[in-house]
């Protein structure tokens, strides 16, 4: 028996140990006061941005933080960490360094990224993360870094380097001597000039080079002579007239893509190719290629998947040869070059795998009638073309399109039949067109279509039940887009018909709305994304159609008017989990605070409230972060209050005791913070607590399962335990019987 209670405490020990392991939360880390702090998954990540600091708060950091951002304040210099921080991610951007310096980053040891973009740094020790042996990430775009004689830095791990923006004039040929393991280089936007052929010898590893809008007038012809390993090259927005190309990419043998748009070129040689037989997108859009043979530049790229010719100013006509030897590309790009219907009807011919074909801004009246070859086309874009209505017609053979753009094309009748055989189309677009009513049945036959975009249409009514089939659903239509439009609904009504009940995506936004009436979604309660951005709604009293909406996840209402918004507005939508509010007149209140414990203790989380924390984004490398949080104003006409300590629970009690506002804006996270405003118990619809107790026990579902084995374990332990003891029993009886009688 004693083992039966030995295993049966074991078993509940475990069982509240897991229960507890289940449902509680990380731990709370140290965190400054003028900073917000959260966990972004399981990293704690301090946000000190746009806090107007002169200095990182080093003693109140946690040496467990994993992000510092320290973005957008007025930081002139970086002292030593504290000792032992495991800090991976560190953000400087936009501040007033002037100097990096090794002394300051010392003892880093876990330090990965490093982002000082947008200061005033004109020096760097090369020795600078010495201490961080796992550094692979440096950001120094847009800073006014000075000449270097010798190498720029002394990294080997380093693999992503951003120096664009920094006004570099020349590179001298040690300036990557030392951080040869670098796979992706960014130097655009330096005035460089020229490339000389030493510059980008050592960079043997170098997988992606990036050279966009550098003045570059000249290229060495051996300056990529050692980037045998290159697969992405961008040279953007360059005057590359003098340049040998044939010299210059003759080298690039594993060469991939090749971005050349509005790089200055005038004339391609023939042979320009010859050695770049593996390249599958080739990018020359934006330049003055009115000379060029197709057939014979391109002729030996039968690899080629995609091609760009955009605003080229492209006069010689498109002959039956100039795609004969690129069968192979499946997306051609031959927008805003002067071209005849008839050159393309024998140009496009050979193309028959084409998929993706763009002919905007072509000039074309009328469309050339060879959409029949066409088998496998997928995506065409006809947009800003002076069409006749009259040849929309010849689009019909195009059975297998998915996606039409037809936006801006001087549209104002579309015949019931254009649409007919597209029975595979999914998105569809008539933006920019005049398109004041639409026949009966236009959109009857597009039973799959997925997304209709009719924004700017001068629509002053929503869509119209006659345009679709009778008594029947379009289950694939989920998105319609139907901003811009003067729309004018009256007080009641539904907006959309019945056709369109599965629709999960309605954009209203720039619709000079002020209201919708209260049955607006009558039909279409399956909404899940809702976006009315842009419009003039100023009181949450008019939101009353949101009752209709049980599916809503997404509520868009940035830049509206609104300056108060409580969470009993969306009581009724238990799966909302994405509020926009930024870009409204906020008021400092305690609403602010009500819809900032609701998302931290309803719904789990800041990351319903958008721009309330750290997107993604703002964690990762890449340019200048620009973050646009919630804001909210204090009443400039009432004295700015004096902020001491509190203790509302689940708030951190400020380290300082006495604090005082020097400013009317306040993000949301520090006013919440700061206000001492009690979270009121909602009233919830017994449909809402309904679903919120569902969602409790389906969360709870698996410490459920466990506890309830465990019970099941330990009543089989007792009976086992039990009829262990009987068994015994009976055996020593059975044994003192014998005895006796012998």
């Amino acid at each position: 028996m004693k083992v039966s209670w030995v295993i049966l405490h074991a078993v509940l020990a475990g069982c509240i140990s897991l229960s507890w392991s289940f449902n509680g939360e990380l731990a709370e880390l140290e965190c400054p006061d003028d900073c917000d702090c959260h966990y972004f998954r399981i990293n704690w990540v301090t946000d000190c941005s746009d806090s107007n600091l002169t200095e990182i708060p080093y003693d109140e950091l946690s040496l467990n933080v994993y992000v510092l951002d320290m973005n957008n304040n007025r930081i002139t210099d970086v002292r030593p960490f504290p000792g032992d921080i495991k800090m991976r991610r560190l953000q400087m951007a936009d501040n007033r360094m002037t100097e990096l310096k090794k002394s300051s980053f010392a003892e880093l040891n876990y330090l990965i990224d490093a982002d000082f973009s947008e200061n005033m740094i004109t020096k760097v020790d090369p020795d600078s993360f010495d201490d961080s042996p796992g550094f692979i990430t440096l950001e120094l775009q847009g800073n006014p870094l000075e000449p270097v004689d010798g190498p720029f830095l002394s990294i080997k791990s380093l693999l992503y380097l951003d120096i664009s923006n920094c006004g570099l004039k020349y590179l001298n040929p040690l300036f990557f001597a030392n951080i040869t393991a670098l796979s992706t280089l960014d130097l655009s936007g330096n005035p460089l000039g020229v490339i000389d052929n030493k510059v980008l010898e050592p960079l043997s590893s170098l997988e992606t080079l990036k050279m966009n809008d550098c003045n570059l007038t000249y290229i060495a012809n051996y300056a990529f002579v050692s980037l045998e390993n290159l697969k992405n090259l961008e040279l953007s927005g360059n005057m590359l007239i003098t340049t040998d190309w044939s010299s210059v990419l003759d080298y690039l043998l594993r060469l991939e893509y090749l971005d050349l748009r509005n790089a200055g070129i005038k004339h391609l040689p023939e042979i320009v190719f010859s050695n770049n037989t593996y390249l599958r997108t080739l990018i020359l859009a934006e330049n003055e290629l009115s000379d060029i043979d197709v057939a014979q530049t391109l002729g030996k790229l039968q690899q080629l998947d995609s091609l760009d010719l955009s605003f080229c100013n492209l006069t010689l006509p498109l002959s039956e040869d100039s795609f004969i030897n690129a069968t192979k590309i499946r997306s051609l790009y031959l927008s805003g070059n002067s071209l005849f219907a008839s050159d393309l009807l024998v140009a496009l011919a050979p193309l028959s795998n084409l998929e993706k074909l763009s002919l905007s801004n072509c000039g074309l009246t009328r469309l050339p009638d060879t959409f029949r070859n066409f088998k496998s086309l997928q995506e065409l874009d006809i947009s800003h073309n002076p069409l006749n209505d009259a040849f929309v017609k010849l689009l019909t053979p195009l059975d297998k399109l998915e996606y039409l753009n037809m936006g801006y094309s001087n549209l104002s009748y579309i015949a019931p039949t254009s649409f007919l055989k597209m029975t595979n189309m999914k998105r569809l677009v008539l933006t920019g067109n005049d398109l004041y009513s639409l026949e009966a049945g236009v959109f009857g036959n597009l039973t799959k279509l997925e997304s209709l975009e009719l924004n700017f249409c001068g629509l002053r009514r929503p869509i119209n039940a006659t345009l679709f089939f009778n008594n029947l659903t379009y289950t694939d239509l989920k998105e319609l887009q139907l901003a811009g439009n003067p729309l004018q609904f009256s007080k009641s009504g539904p907006l959309l018909p019945k056709q369109l009940s599965r629709l999960e995506k309605l954009d209203l936004s720039n619709c000079d709305l002020i209201f919708l009436p209260p049955d607006a979604f009558y039909w279409t309660r399956n909404i899940t994304t809702l976006i009315l951005s842009g419009n003039h709604f100023s009181t949450p009293d008019n939101l009353q159609f949101l009752e209709l909406l049980p599916k809503l996840k997404v509520l868009d209402l940035r830049y509206n008017n609104l300056s108060r918004f409580s969470p009993k507005y969306v009581l009724e939508n238990p799966d909302v989990e994405k509020l926009k509010l930024v870009g409204n007149p906020w008021k400092c209140d305690c609403t602010v605070a009500e819809l900032w414990d609701w998302a931290n203790l309803e719904k789990g989380g800041l990351g319903i409230l958008e721009g309330a924390t750290l997107s993604p984004e703002h964690v990762t490398a890449g340019k200048t972060k620009r973050k646009n949080l919630l804001i909210c104003s204090y009443d400039t006409k009432l004295p700015l209050p004096v902020i001491t300590n509190k203790t509302v629970p689940g708030r951190r009690p400020f380290i300082k005791s006495q604090r005082v506002l020097t400013s009317t804006n306040r993000t949301w996270a520090k006013y919440v913070r700061e206000s001492g405003c009690e979270f009121p118990i909602l009233q919830r619809s017994p449909r809402a607590a309904s679903d919120s107790y569902s969602s409790e026990l389906e969360t709870n579902s698996w410490a459920a399962a466990a506890i309830k084995a465990g019970v099941v374990y330990i009543t089989l332990m007792t009976i086992i335990g039990f009829v262990f003891v009987l068994t015994k029993k009976r055996r020593i009886t059975r044994s003192a019987a014998f005895d006796k009688n012998n």
